[in-house]
């Protein structure tokens, strides 16, 4: 089970606070306004949140997960903390790597503490934020090497935030990335040289690009849309089809927009095999993406009716 933390990356209509390491809005140009304004986090909040990931961990254990992946990429809160451009705390959880790491420390310690021994413990995350001053590839070489020491079994390598689309091929930074695996020259370096087993995702769908990756060093291959749209792929290329997929993606000029509507495609398919269903032909892009937009907005009606009820008792 991944579990995560949103931090700053929540929508201004939401209730309730939006916490991050410092008070630092989301830059999505045109899209700003859609991100709340973040809180910069008391140290009560901190280990709040600490505790929260270890209690989420140890409820993944008692419903008969194997382990828990820890999200510390793509610009949510613990992505927040190791950043420098999102972190400018001049406390003991900011300014150096050091204490930018220390909370997702914090929190790999407090979940292997929690759950069962032989309970997988992983962290995904960022080999680079694609963001001119941000969290690199060498700053992810040395919180590789310190998970390590805390106990952590596994860590996914992977890139980007709402801030830089290099999930979606478009890093802020300039960057020219590979059409599959898009993070995998990047990794090369850790890849060669990480005390501890590397999953390396972003973008493959053919068996080849899986085979690179492994040649390269990789001990797993990550794969999430294209298991969205074929859950079976692996299975096929194991019995020898030399089988592809190829995911919708919308072609807009609007970057941001269209890194939705293709998220907005994954997701439907997800849902289509979450109901027992075939994934068929990709939806329409634009279909999917307002389907999603109406049932946000059912569904946060809902949570404010919630959120308030509960405010209320509180």
């Amino acid at each position: 089970m991944q579990i995560n933390h949103p931090g700053r990356v929540v929508s201004s209509d939401m209730p309730g606070l939006a916490l991050s390491a410092s008070d630092v809005s989301v830059d999505a140009g045109r899209y700003s306004r859609l991100y709340a304004r973040p809180e910069p986090m008391s140290e009560d909040a901190v280990r709040e949140v600490v505790s929260r990931f270890a209690r989420t961990a140890a409820l993944a254990a008692d419903a008969g997960f194997h382990g828990v992946e820890i999200h510390a990429a793509h610009g949510y809160l613990l992505a927040q903390f190791l950043s420098p451009l999102t972190n400018r705390r001049t406390d003991r959880w900011g300014g150096s790597l050091d204490n930018r790491a220390r909370m997702l420390l914090d929190v790999v310690h407090a979940v292997r503490a929690a759950v069962p021994d032989g309970f997988a413990v992983a962290v995904k995350l960022n080999t680079a934020d694609f963001q001119r001053g941000g969290f690199d590839e060498g700053d992810a070489a040395q919180v590789v090497a310190m998970l390590a020491s805390a106990g952590c079994d596994m860590v996914e390598l992977s890139g980007g935030s709402v801030e830089s689309l290099a999930t979606h091929g478009h890093p802020a930074d300039g960057r020219t990335l590979a059409r599959e695996a898009y993070f995998l020259e990047l990794a090369a370096d850790l890849l060669r040289t990480a005390p501890l087993p590397l999953m390396v995702t972003g973008g493959i769908r053919r068996a080849a690009t899986a085979r690179r990756v492994l040649d390269q060093g990789g001990a797993l291959v990550g794969m999430a849309t294209a298991l969205a749209n074929d859950p079976d792929l692996p299975g096929r290329w194991l019995r020898g089809e030399q089988a592809d997929v190829a995911p919708r993606q919308a072609q807009w000029k609007d970057k941001a927009l269209a890194a939705a509507a293709t998220q907005a495609v994954a997701r439907r398919q997800l849902a289509r095999l979450g109901a027992g269903c075939s994934t068929g032909r990709s939806p329409s892009a634009v279909t999917s993406l307002l389907g999603e937009r109406l049932h946000r907005r059912r569904a946060l009606r809902r949570y404010r009716r919630w959120h308030a009820e509960r405010s209320r008792v509180l």
